[in-house]
């Protein structure tokens, strides 16, 4: 019986993907580089923040100034994220439903660690029990490597047999596998329904309601 649900943040929870691309653009304009659209953006996030200005900047990692661009992305985002950031349609009442009902919630994110204690907090209070980020200074691999799933699941005191993941990528679909726990994937994200069927998506949802019910047959 399922009764913890761990999330994924991006592309899942809210929809980050204007401010992300409002920093992304603030740094390349910063060093003369190209600007890039909403979907380049989308089409390079999911695997932490070096690697999105990895696929972003001009020669990626190689570029002399990449930790300077890593950095003053960082420091923008972090002034930014919340401008238009929102959690998806029907995502907060699916949150409450899921505390009215006694489930255990976390978000795991290859965001920043800072980043997303400070957007759950804002976004959702007490209706996420424990956040985490990528923390790879502390020796937390960041997904699809299972470890901060595994710190929620040592967190909440929960095992293989009660615990389920969800997440809108195929960075999710392998954090899930690699965790050995089952993984529900949103088509409402930064991927869509046949993007994730092709990845291994086992269970897909289109709306947020879909997972409760889901939940209650697991």
């Amino acid at each position: 019986m399922i009764k913890n649900i761990i999330f994924d943040l991006d592309g899942t929870l809210l929809n980050t993907l204007e401010d992300l691309t409002d920093s992304v653009n603030f740094a390349l304009k910063e060093y003369n580089f190209p600007l890039k659209t909403s979907e380049q953006v989308k089409e390079a996030v999911g695997d932490g923040v070096y690697k999105l200005c990895e696929r972003i900047i001009p020669s990626g990692a190689d570029n002399p100034l990449f930790g300077e661009i890593v950095d003053t992305f960082k420091r923008n985002y972090k002034e930014n994220m919340c401008n238009k950031t929102s959690p998806y349609g029907g995502i907060i009442p699916l949150l409450n439903d899921l505390k009215s009902a006694g489930y255990k919630t976390a978000v795991v994110s290859n965001k920043f660690d800072s980043a997303v204690r400070a957007l759950c907090e804002k976004y959702f209070g007490g209706l996420i029990d424990f956040a985490a980020g990528e923390n790879e200074y502390f020796g937390i691999k960041r997904k699809p490597a299972p470890d901060t799933v595994l710190s929620v699941m040592k967190e909440f005191g929960a095992n293989i047999a009660d615990t389920v993941y969800v997440g809108d990528s195929e960075v999710d679909i392998q954090t899930a596998q690699n965790a050995k726990i089952p993984c529900i994937s949103v088509a409402w994200g930064f991927k869509n329904y046949d993007f994730l069927l092709k990845n291994g998506a086992k269970i897909i949802v289109r709306a947020p309601y879909e997972i409760f019910d889901i939940l209650k047959n697991m």
